[in-house]
């Protein structure tokens, strides 16, 4: 079963819901005139961690996960909670730069750590989870016709810097340090999403591809999004390793998972009183579908991106 039948599945079952139902990045409980937000994510060695990958960063990757999620609700994080599955051949050093790497997100985010747990288990596996707060709350359904769509920072970087381990390819250290900066150590955007939270009509993260974003966040909208593909911000090295490759640059920044960007909406007369990186991709519209639309016509958007339990969708790039 793909993941997205697996959440259908437990939906039907899982009836007693929070204030917020179930399909957003976050749960979250209405406590008087604030939401407490709660989120929880899963990093697993076999498909999260890559071999290039120090144990220090795996510890940070979740704590990063997770809080995340915080931001794309516009919620200020509050403390991080995780369990641990451990393999009985989990070197004890390795064990330990996983320790460290929490430790130094938790210094980073500034957060607590309020609980956590250890298991045995057939793989190395950090279950993370994060509390917020906040008295504004962004979910993916609040999206309307005429709004604009942005992103924040940059796009591509994550693929781009995976495409460049996974093929060995020969590039110059200007290009491989921004890719695997992002690929190995991507940082969420806090503060981006506490600022969102008060002028942003819709949010969500970039962890499984913008592309899939973007159909996530139109199908809890009801409306149709068309994005200009030459505004998507591609970030350093993308061009450089899309030519390597023979593949568009483009499709490298849709299908990008891990990227921990932020997807938002925003009506027009706000756009202007945002104070951080970001970029107008694209517009909301009424109707259905994802669009690229440029200079050539309009055609429907590929849904690349991350599917669990199936891989890759654009397997072209992650083969």
């Amino acid at each position: 079963m793909m993941e997205s039948e697996i959440i259908e599945l437990f939906i039907r079952h899982l009836k007693r819901q929070g204030d917020l139902p179930l399909g957003d990045d976050a749960g979250a409980l209405r406590l008087g005139d604030r939401w407490l937000v709660a989120t929880n994510d899963m990093l697993v060695r076999k498909t999260d961690v890559p071999d290039i990958m120090t144990p220090e960063q795996v510890g940070f990757k979740a704590v990063t996960m997770n809080v995340s999620d915080m931001a794309s609700m516009g919620a200020e994080p509050l403390g991080f909670l995780f369990s641990l599955g451990i393999p009985g051949d989990l070197d004890s050093d390795y064990l330990e730069g996983i320790a460290r790497g929490i430790g130094e997100a938790l210094d980073f985010y500034g957060l607590p750590v309020l609980s956590a747990d250890t298991n045995e288990a057939d793989d190395l596996i950090i279950d993370g989870a994060a509390l917020g707060i906040t008295e504004r709350l962004l979910t993916r359904s609040g999206a309307k016709p005429g709004e604009l769509v942005c992103v924040t920072g940059d796009l591509g970087r994550a693929l781009a810097g995976y495409l460049v381990w996974k093929n060995g390819l020969e590039v110059s250290d200007a290009v491989r340090k921004p890719l695997y900066e992002k690929f190995l150590e991507p940082r969420a955007r806090v503060r981006e999403g506490s600022e969102l939270s008060k002028v942003a009509s819709s949010a969500i993260d970039i962890s499984d591809g913008l592309a899939k974003e973007l159909y996530l966040l139109a199908e809890m909208s009801q409306v149709g999004i068309e994005v200009r593909p030459e505004s998507l911000p591609l970030g350093k090295g993308v061009e450089e390793v899309a030519e390597l490759l023979g593949l568009d640059p483009f499709e490298i920044a849709l299908a990008s998972g891990e990227e921990f960007e932020l997807v938002f909406t925003v009506a027009p007369e706000f756009v202007e009183s945002l104070n951080f990186d970001f970029s107008v991709i694209g517009r909301v519209t009424r109707g259905k579908g994802i669009y690229l639309v440029d200079d050539s016509g309009k055609r429907v958007m590929p849904k690349l991106g991350w599917e669990h339990l199936t891989g890759f969708q654009m397997k072209i790039l992650y083969s």
